[in-house]
């Protein structure tokens, strides 16, 4: 990186130039990330010892890990292979029952040391402590015959103790609020005494199961099995529960069980597991959040490019006293791609009658700089440039066109290979897939026909889009009259008549229209006919369709209007739809730019931080502290630089 930054400003601001100091940033990673949890496909079942596992405990190195359920009011153990990792969990073969004291368990805690275990019922409405002989070694574990009564719950779930065992937490399904208790001697659960003090989840989630605080009791987490989520809630004192505030932050479980009942986080935060009892599943989640820390002793510009969710930091100021200061430049980029989860039809319309009336199919080439569009009135292939990639409101017709008519009179599909020197197409007036060269490069004008070409009519009667793999070695299409998805492998690359067909994708009763894949061939894209449904599905073996599961459905505006084909923008940061309707075409962006967070030391004016820079733009935050670090005044200098 050079020693300056120079840009235009929006706005009309003055263009500005930076030549100072360059600084260095420190990445790192910090734990407890809720807004940016994420699936790890990682699961154990423990439905061989318990179908309800109310709650679960890691041992703090992550090879031990512990359940507890209510059909059989035992506790279980088990062992990670790999620490911190579920899907190499297995049975040790030890339990204990706690049935002479509790017959329907549902929190469960062990002291840092693991000689002190720790369950909570709904049946006594009571906390029982145990001793094991062995640290973490359930088989020599007994009852130390101390209690806690939890008078305030009738139905309490959750177990959670402050780090040296003074403090004791509970949440009730009843009430939805969390209970604070007081431990006169610590870890003694006989000398508990309640505080007086309960917080209300009740706007959150109507049946509280899911309790946990970070490792410096700075947020709490709690949720339940009406939302099926998490939330966190900040606490302007550590462990105080009186003090909690929601944060406004969530995460949904749905999708993996939709009845959480016990919560644990790795004690750096960087990965969350929860317990489903409709599954009898743990399952596994990654909840680090990168870090990007200033560090002021080495200069007082820095710059950073997000490529995912991070959280600015400040090191290594002057002395208190002293001023010290620092300038960021921060660029707003696209971390995320091909997210129709993200879609928003912000980039216009654009209006191609004058040379296609009833186009069927489109697409995007040459490094975004290049829009085609098969017309099925005429059968020919339009060509228009963009002078912004990817854009299509920048399109300007290029004069040039391509007759398809003596191969296919009713066109429905248009694909070109990455290299622009083949051009494959697919119709129904003879079930035939048909590839054309292209002796320049992305010029429609010298494409020739070379006599290759692939009948899938033993599969399809009425195509409605093709695409090929990367590397040339398999085609595919959407077959509107099987409402299927139909795979093809060629022998030789991108020669179609060396095909044969492979797979039948089924779509179900609906048909769809159009057809494209991610890059990477781990997702494919199609649209419902007659309906407003965009659809991705996922497969697990890239380009194989026979891993497909439908994961993402984006809603296409508010009415139908007869839409025909679609394509996406060579970056992967938008997609583009045919209205027939109103014969235009629309973009939708489909890019996610980083979120943006600050270390709470930070002080901004008017309180709020300022939100991540447009894809494309460049914020300047200006950041100074007079009291070594203590605190920092931030400032956002200028709001999207170009």
């Amino acid at each position: 990186m050079s020693n300056n930054k120079d840009f235009k400003v929006k706005n009309g601001i003055q263009p500005t130039v930076y030549h100072e100091g360059l600084g260095t940033v420190v990445s790192g990673t910090a734990g407890y990330n809720l807004a940016g949890a994420s699936y790890d496909s990682k699961s154990f079942s423990v439905a061989s010892q318990d179908i309800y596992p109310y709650a679960i405990f890691f041992k703090p190195d992550g090879t031990k890990m512990y359940s507890v359920g209510d059909v059989s009011n035992t506790a279980y153990q088990y062992t990670c292979s790999t620490p911190w990792d579920v899907s190499t969990a297995t049975y040790d073969s030890v339990s204990f029952s706690i049935v002479g004291q509790e017959d329907l368990p549902t929190g469960i805690f062990f002291k840092p040391d693991g000689t002190q275990m720790y369950i909570s019922g709904q049946r006594g409405d009571d906390l029982n402590q145990y001793t094991l002989s062995t640290a973490w070694d359930l088989s020599t574990a007994s009852y130390a015959s101390k209690t806690l009564s939890l008078n305030q719950s009738t139905n309490p779930y959750g177990c959670f103790f402050k780090p040296d065992g003074t403090k004791f937490y509970s949440i009730d399904a009843a009430s939805n609020r969390v209970y604070q208790y007081t431990l006169s001697t610590a870890w003694d659960v006989s000398t508990g005494s309640y505080d007086s003090v309960s917080f209300s989840i009740a706007s959150q989630d109507a049946a509280a199961t899911l309790l946990y605080f970070n490792s410096d009791g700075t947020i709490m987490y709690a949720g339940g099995q009406i939302s099926s989520s998490l939330f966190e809630y900040s606490l302007s004192t550590a462990y105080d529960i009186s003090t909690a505030v929601y944060s406004g932050i969530s995460y949904s479980f749905a999708s993996q069980d939709i009845s959480p009942s016990g919560i644990y986080f790795k004690p750096d935060g960087t990965q969350m597991y929860f317990s489903g009892l409709n599954s009898s599943t743990i399952f596994q989640y990654s909840t680090a959040l990168t870090t990007a820390e200033l560090d002021l002793s080495t200069g007082s510009v820095f710059e950073v490019t997000p490529t995912s969710d991070i959280q600015v930091t400040l090191s290594n100021p002057a002395a208190s006293g002293t001023v010290s200061g620092a300038t960021l430049l921060l660029d707003g980029v696209a971390t995320s791609v091909y997210d129709i989860t993200a879609s928003s039809n912000t980039t216009g319309l654009l209006d191609r009658t004058s040379e296609s009336t009833s186009p069927a199919a489109m697409f995007i080439g040459d490094s975004g700089n290049k829009l085609y569009v098969f017309d099925a009135g005429s059968y020919r292939v339009y060509q228009y440039s963009l002078s912004t990639a990817n854009d299509i409101t920048t399109a300007t017709y290029d004069s040039k066109n391509f007759l398809t008519g003596s191969q296919d009179s009713n066109p429905r599909g248009l694909y070109f290979t990455s290299d622009g020197l083949n051009m494959v197409t697919v119709g129904t007036s003879n079930e035939r897939v048909y590839r054309y060269s292209l002796s320049t490069a992305w010029d429609v004008s010298t494409a020739s026909y070379p006599n290759d070409f692939y009948s899938v009519s033993a599969q399809s009667t009425s195509q409605r889009g093709v695409f090929l793999k990367s590397d040339g070695t398999k085609f595919y299409i959407n077959d509107d009259g099987g409402n299927a998805i139909e795979e093809y492998t060629m022998s030789t690359a991108y020669v179609l008549s060396t095909a044969s067909h492979t797979n039948t994708f089924s779509l179900g009763s609906d048909t769809w229209y159009g057809l494209s894949f991610k890059p990477d061939g781990t997702s494919f894209f199609i649209y419902k006919n007659g309906g407003l449904e965009f659809r991705e599905y996922s497969m697990t073996t890239a380009w194989d369709t026979s891993t497909a599961s439908l994961a993402n459905t984006f809603i296409i505006g508010s009415s139908y209007k007869g839409w025909q084909g679609h394509t996406w923008a060579s970056d992967g940061n938008s997609f583009v739809i045919y209205n027939a309707t109103d014969t235009q075409y629309e973009q939708y962006n489909t890019a996610s730019a980083a979120t943006i967070t600050y270390d709470t030391a930070i002080e901004w004016s008017g309180g709020t931080a300022p939100t991540a820079p447009a894809i494309g733009e460049t914020d300047v935050v200006t950041f100074n502290t007079r009291d070594g670090g203590s605190t920092y005044q931030g400032v956002l200098a200028i709001d999207g630089a170009k």
